[in-house]
């Protein structure tokens, strides 16, 4: 069972939740896709760490070959490709790899070399397995690192915790693609109204079973279980403005590991979203 962990900007408490939810249930597997900024491992301190390199394809020249038709600059909608004064010139820091200005050179004097884009981190913290993605400073997208860590966990067995990008851009859809549940992460805030409603969406697309965890939970009026009521959403768990939680966290502890309470909380909404994803599988059976 893979279960992505979503929210519609960072800091509101994504990376907590799904530490603690693969924390707690035992042997597991937690998965940071949020490959620009992961903190997970600052988290679970994983030992016998092993990196290992993530490449992309882009093309290089042979100027000898080239004739400066501008086919491949044409084609390329990054602009990643000029040439000047019948000169091609390749900026290899906005160029996607799709390879189209290669397949479509008539002269073939465009061939490919490999650029390291960043690296993956594994590593085990207790029972847990972990996998972090890095994307180097200024590179395009994070997309290549993260579909190398799921092939790396292609083969396990044990309940898979995806710890997902911030936001609902491309990165954020090529972590839930796969996943079984989403659970969005929200504060009770107007701000945190809008970020929500904006995973909301991006599930929905994907036509992904989901269910809402509030953080940082008050007394008083609730915009997030406001909403969720209005539109048939349900309510995972709401985790309190708590400022032992706050304590936890600032220190890189992990809370169901370090405090009875909350390992209680999250074995409970550990809990809730596999009956769930029992109830959704039955239901689509």
């Amino acid at each position: 069972m893979k279960l992505a962990v979503l929210s519609g900007k960072g800091g509101t408490g994504k990376t907590l939740v799904s530490v603690n939810l693969a924390a707690v249930a035992g042997h597991s597997v937690y998965v940071d896709c949020d490959v620009e900024e992961p903190n997970g491992h600052l988290f679970f301190k994983p030992s016998g760490v092993e990196n290992e390199k993530v490449t992309i394809k882009i093309p290089i020249v042979d100027e000898d070959l080239c004739n400066g038709c501008r086919i491949c600059v044409d084609f390329c909608k990054f602009n990643a490709l000029a040439s000047i004064i019948g000169k091609l010139i390749v900026f290899d820091e906005i160029c996607h790899s799709c390879g189209g200005c290669i397949m479509l050179c008539p002269n073939k004097a465009l061939t490919e070399k490999d650029k390291v884009i960043g690296e993956i981190q594994k590593g085990i913290s207790e029972e847990v397995k972990v996998f972090s993605g890095i994307l180097n400073t200024g590179e395009v997208s994070g997309i290549p690192i993260i579909k190398k860590l799921f092939s790396e966990i292609s083969d396990e067995q044990e309940m898979i915790f995806v710890d997902c990008p911030p936001g609902s851009a491309c990165i954020v859809m090529e972590s839930i693609r796969d996943a079984d549940y989403c659970i969005l992460v929200a504060e009770p805030t107007l701000f945190g109204l809008h970020n929500l409603q904006m995973v909301y969406e991006l599930v929905k697309i994907f036509n992904k079973p989901y269910g809402v965890v509030i953080n940082k939970c008050l007394e008083g009026e609730n915009l997030i279980k406001k909403f969720c009521l209005e539109n048939g959403i349900k309510v995972l768990d709401e985790i309190p403005y708590d400022k032992e939680l706050g304590k936890i966290n600032s220190n890189a502890e992990i809370a169901s590991r370090v405090s009875p309470k909350y390992h209680a909380l999250f074995s409970a909404l550990l809990q809730t979203v596999t009956k769930e994803v029992s109830h959704e599988a039955i239901t689509h059976s």
